[in-house]
């Protein structure tokens, strides 16, 4: 595992855009997992400024809230294309991300991983990670699910939500998210954290035990995982 502590949110996200490009120049067909939310959203301005070619690439969405229109602004759907999709040159049929209108939850989530296994797997996967530990919407548990599924989300995560919804609008209590075999299938994994309010969170990657009641601990089971942090996110690191 490498890691990376940057002075401030923009400096996180200009070395997450060049990763991001290395992977794409590299192998212009990447196939590449993608979060939403505000975490990333800088690393996608820059990595968009940067005018790399990306009608060869492919994206999977980590997630999508649910039920939900692909309309409302706080959807993923919307999310994903407003912040980045429509700022470069990717092909519209290589974009995935789960429908959170669907009828039946379980086909969506089946159909996804199988094109997910037809596309040979994930180059990167690149995750966010939630106050409480969760990488897409895997949430703390005693037991985790390995292929993508509609989940329950927690109290905490709700209310970490809620405040991206308007006082008129019910905080989706489900989700639809990527399962942790496709999200360990990926050749890499690039973690980016920031914010105070991560740093317990980002503290328990390294505190040396791997625990389902952080998911994001099991990333230490995996070959190739870097994790790129503001000071604030590292804080608890650092101190220890």
């Amino acid at each position: 595992m490498v890691k990376f502590v940057c002075d401030n949110y923009n400096e996180m996200s200009r070395l997450a855009a060049d990763i991001m490009a290395g992977q794409i120049t590299g192998k212009p067909f990447s196939v590449l997992g993608l979060p939403t939310g505000d975490t990333p959203i800088g690393a996608y301005m820059e990595l968009a400024k940067k005018r790399l070619d990306f009608s060869g690439v492919s994206v999977f969405c980590l997630g999508e809230y649910y039920p939900i229109n692909r309309k409302n602004n706080q959807s993923h759907y919307y999310q994903l294309f407003d912040g980045f999709i429509n700022k470069i040159n990717m092909k519209r049929e290589n974009v995935h991300i789960l429908n959170g209108e669907t009828d039946n939850p379980d086909e969506e989530c089946k159909r996804f991983d199988e094109k997910i296994s037809h596309a040979g797997g994930m180059d990167m996967a690149v995750l966010g990670i939630g106050v409480n530990g969760h990488i897409g919407f895997n949430e703390p548990s005693q037991s985790l699910v390995l292929k993508t599924h509609l989940c329950d989300l927690t109290a905490r995560t709700i209310e970490e939500n809620s405040k991206f919804f308007g006082s008129d609008e019910v905080t989706p209590h489900k989700s639809l998210t990527m399962g942790m075999d496709a999200i360990f299938s990926a050749k890499r994994i690039l973690l980016l954290a920031n914010g105070n309010s991560k740093a317990d969170a980002v503290s328990r990657i390294f505190s040396g035990a791997v625990t389902t009641s952080c998911p994001a601990t099991m990333l230490n089971l995996h070959h190739d995982v870097t994790i790129i942090m503001d000071k604030e996110a590292a804080a608890k690191i650092q101190a220890e």
